[in-house]
């Protein structure tokens, strides 16, 4: 096929955790045969803010890593649809994107019927924020790509779109592996970004105060921490790395004996299901990992065997002396977590998933065609003349698959700009 991705950056991970995904999803299906060009706007934030801390260094690593990956920088204003989108079979669209290139795309795709188009949201805002996210004119979509049930549901039930896939996030095990003959330096690592306040007393709760009392040797990566942050890193004994490039992060990994895992509280308290791509990748670099409270409503893990789960601080505190004092057991533990990964978790298994979407949607993924299928889009379920009920599938989600359904009978127009 001949596919056409529009995202923030693939170039850039500064603050930009959805490059993680894109990345190895890009690369897998380059593996596989398909041609894949991926649009970013050239006055990107993330990529932007890349340039300024670390500049062509970073570009040059990104290049010896991903020597296939490259990003198409645009302007918006400049942008040649018909010229973008000739030949294409299917066309994703990433949440983080201008309102008005979504638009151009939808009515683009109304008019041509030559490729699919869906939308992929790997947010929260959808629950946190509805009102930014009903004013994305979705209406000359084929589906959206929803990395969680919940999110799924939310834009069948509110009538955003027609059709919805679960498509969790997923390790780049070309990437991420267990590098085990490296030294090992420290006792604990965290990988993550402050969270815009989102997670700051769950970072103070689960990780400060426990490596605070017991005195470990820690690091912390990570952008956007404030100034009160530094201080209370400083006075815990934690080392602050600043920005970590992320296909660095196995080689840091390796150097740690143990990793945790803090969500950002939207996810915690009202997204079950979704972990984001941090525990992914850490379970498929083989380090054990404790994670602060989660619900995996979709059943991704299995809790107290891929990684542990702790309560509060004085569980975290705990379970990491737990595992400091039995290498034994964090070593069985870090082996059934990257089993898990490399059985249920890759962007291979996400790939599959994505080309049996495909199938539905009538491209055939061998010959590279979705015109055979026809331009018209199916209806929304309140266009459906004499229509009563849509009899949705259940997501297969919970064993680490995708499902697709169909927004219900009812009332409820798509919302434009």
């Amino acid at each position: 096929m001949r596919i056409v991705m529009f995202y923030h950056s693939i170039v850039s991970d500064w603050n930009h955790g959805n490059a993680h995904f894109l990345r190895g999803v890009v690369t897998e299906l380059l593996s596989r045969g398909h041609d894949v060009d991926v649009y970013e706007p050239e006055d990107g934030w993330s990529y932007r803010n890349l340039m300024i801390e670390k500049g062509d260094i970073v570009l040059g690593k990104f290049r010896g890593v991903y020597p296939r990956l490259q990003g198409n920088r645009y302007d918006l204003s400049r942008l040649d649809l018909d010229r973008v989108l000739s030949g294409a079979d299917l066309v994703i669209v990433h949440e983080w994107n201008e309102h008005e290139l979504v638009s151009r795309l939808s009515r683009h795709r109304l008019k041509n019927g030559h490729y699919r188009l869906l939308f992929h949201d790997t947010h929260h805002r959808s629950v946190t924020d509805p009102a930014a996210m009903q004013v994305y004119d979705l209406s000359g979509f084929d589906g959206v790509l929803a990395y969680g049930a919940t999110i799924r549901d939310i834009y069948l039930s509110r009538g955003w779109a027609r059709r919805a896939w679960v498509w969790h996030e997923a390790a780049d095990v070309r990437v991420f592996h267990p590098l085990n003959a490296v030294k090992k330096e420290g006792d604990l690592v965290w990988i993550g970004n402050w969270g815009d306040e989102e997670r700051t007393e769950e970072i103070r709760e689960f990780l400060i105060e426990p490596v605070k009392r017991l005195g470990l040797r820690a690091a912390v990566y990570g952008v956007r921490y404030p100034p009160q942050a530094l201080t209370l890193l400083k006075q815990a004994g934690i080392h602050y790395g600043g920005w970590l490039p992320n296909f660095e992060v196995p080689a840091v990994f390796a150097r740690y004996r143990l990793t945790v895992h803090i969500p950002r509280r939207p996810y915690a308290t009202a997204l079950p299901g979704i972990p984001t791509i941090r525990p992914f990748e850490a379970l498929a670099c083989g380090i054990p990992l404790i994670s602060a409270p989660w619900n995996d409503s979709e059943r991704l893990f299995s809790g107290g065997v891929d990684f542990l789960y702790a309560r509060n601080s004085q569980e975290m505190e705990r379970l990491t002396l737990a595992l400091l004092d039995q290498p034994s057991r964090a070593a069985e533990l870090a082996r059934h977590g990257r089993e898990t990964i490399m059985n249920r978790h890759t962007c291979g298994h996400r790939i599959d998933q994505l080309l049996d979407i495909c199938r539905e949607l009538g491209i055939d993924s061998a010959s590279g065609s979705a015109r055979a299928a026809g331009s018209a889009l199916p209806r929304m379920p309140h266009e459906a003349p004499g229509t009563t009920a849509i009899h949705a599938r259940p997501a297969a989600a919970i064993s680490g698959q995708t499902g697709c359904s169909e927004a219900p009978a009812g009332p409820g127009h798509l919302r434009k700009e």
